[in-house]
């Protein structure tokens, strides 16, 4: 619960607070106080003690219209019988409302965050496996591909990183579950839309940064994607950072908190009292994740469980137990060709997933590769252009997730830089049997990336059911 007074309160700190009206008549708080059991802003989810949000640049009068409500908090007054609480950012006022609502489940938790464009996913599952062996399975996790509140039930997310009301929700879960720490990803939307204004992190990771997410309803420029994953280390106690990572030397000229660094040659020092080599930590375990990438996002887990108490004991056997679920999963063929399914997306993860695989495989090798709809478009001449420096590989493009657009047109648009005739599938599961069935021995092999497990297309803003990409590559073996 939280009181009228104490939401106004929150706002007047932040600098958030305008005003309190009801149809242009200004209200004063003074005169009464209103107890709110709930916060919401999905009009579906309200009752008569619902404190509700207006967010959102397709917010509408009508949404508000019929709302049994007693106020709601927005950037404009809507005039609609309904006390309005005015503010400057909505976001930022649902996260600390939210933050406050929830009794600041944050300091009840050991909060580790990773952003970085790929390896988000892979160095969380890491992380979490050496915490759960710290802690005893106390080890919740929000992530893209499964989250846990008790460490026992996983389910997908929406969202890489939920709204603000939310999170913090979802985290006073966790610690009602016994959960002492939280692992999660944090994506660049995350900072760019407010979800986690106010949240101040124990550990924040960042893993590494490529242009990727730039189109007119994510990040306009490069610039605008770069610095919200930036405000992740800005919003963090203890940063871990990644050496060999593009800008490196900027972000390392903007740390102000206690920091670690990875990768190079060089010794970095985590704290005074203690250094770890890259070179040291890579030789200390066993891995299951093929590719210097994954070596890489297993490093950056182990500094990050570390900071936050765990043994080289506990890295070494949670490194060595961790599989990710659609990320470099290998299945065969009878003929012996190996089929890779991984969720590269965009052209430096795919490069990096390409470039594990060949040295392996020397025959026939096919990549099955789209990209997504009305998201990302700038992926599209990255991959283009990267296929297109690889002459010597099979194509097939696919469909994923195309969401309004015509998937066949962004094939055309990903072919359009490429040099030599490529096929296209729009319908993947043929896409994938077509590869599978050109396969004629060992060396051979079919790389299927993109949606790794997803079980789902989004169709015209429709998840449409979907079996997965391995499911379906182990229904043709």
């Amino acid at each position: 619960m939280i009181t009228l007074k104490t939401v106004v309160t929150i706002l007047k700190n932040d600098h958030n607070f305008r005003d309190i009206l009801i149809d242009g008549t200004y209200f004063n708080t003074e005169q009464t106080d209103f107890i709110f059991d709930s916060l919401s802003y999905d009009s579906r989810e309200i009752d008569s003690k619902t404190l509700f949000f207006a967010k959102g640049s397709q917010f509408k009068r009508v949404f508000l219209a019929d709302l049994a409500i007693p106020f709601y908090i927005s950037e404009t007054d809507y005039e609609v019988g309904i006390p309005a609480i005015i503010v400057n950012n909505v976001k930022h006022a649902m996260s600390l409302i939210a933050m406050a609502f929830y009794v600041n489940p944050q300091e009840d938790l050991k909060t580790l965050a990773f952003t970085g464009t790929k390896g988000k996913t892979t160095a969380a599952y890491f992380a979490k496996n050496i915490l759960d062996i710290h802690n005893h399975n106390k080890t919740a996790m929000f992530s893209t591909m499964d989250t846990t509140l008790d460490g026992k039930t996983f389910f997908k997310s929406e969202l890489t990183t939920p709204e603000s009301i939310d999170l913090f929700r979802m985290m006073r879960e966790a610690v009602n579950n016994g959960m002492t720490h939280l692992v999660m990803e944090v994506s660049s939307q995350a900072y760019k839309t407010a979800r986690v204004y106010g949240l101040t992190f124990d550990v924040g990771v960042f893993l590494n940064i490529s242009p990727d997410h730039i189109g007119p309803i994510e990040h306009p420029t490069f610039e605008d994607y770069f610095y919200c994953k930036r405000q992740l280390l800005t919003n963090s106690r203890f940063a871990v950072v990644n050496a060999d990572m593009d800008h490196f030397d900027f972000i390392k000229s903007e740390l102000t908190c206690d920091h670690a660094f990875y990768g190079g040659n060089s010794t970095h020092p985590i704290t005074q009292s203690k250094a770890f080599s890259f070179q040291a930590l890579e030789q200390a375990f066993d891995i299951q994740l093929i590719g210097h990438f994954n070596q890489e996002n297993a490093v950056a887990a182990a500094l990050s469980a570390l900071q936050l108490g765990a043994g080289m004991s506990d890295v070494k056997k949670g490194i060595a137990k961790t599989t990710v679920p659609g990320r470099m999963e290998v299945i065969k063929q009878a003929n012996g060709a190996k089929i890779f399914v991984d969720y590269a997306h965009n052209a430096d993860s795919l490069e990096k997933l390409i470039h594990v695989v060949l040295p392996h495989q020397t025959g026939q090798v096919t990549v099955i590769i789209g990209t997504t709809g009305n998201k990302g478009e700038s992926r599209r001449q990255g991959i283009g252009e990267l296929l297109n420096g690889l002459p010597n590989l099979n194509v097939i493009l696919t469909a994923d997730d195309p969401n309004f657009e015509d998937p066949a047109a962004i094939a055309k648009e990903i072919a359009s830089f490429i040099d030599r005739d490529i096929p296209i599938i729009i319908d993947r599961e043929v896409a994938i049997q077509t590869a599978m069935q050109q396969t004629s021995g060992p060396n051979d092999a079919v790389i299927i990336a993109g949606k790794g497990v997803d079980a789902y297309q989004i169709v015209n803003g429709v998840h449409t059911p979907y079996a997965g990409d391995k499911k379906i590559a182990e229904k043709y073996l």
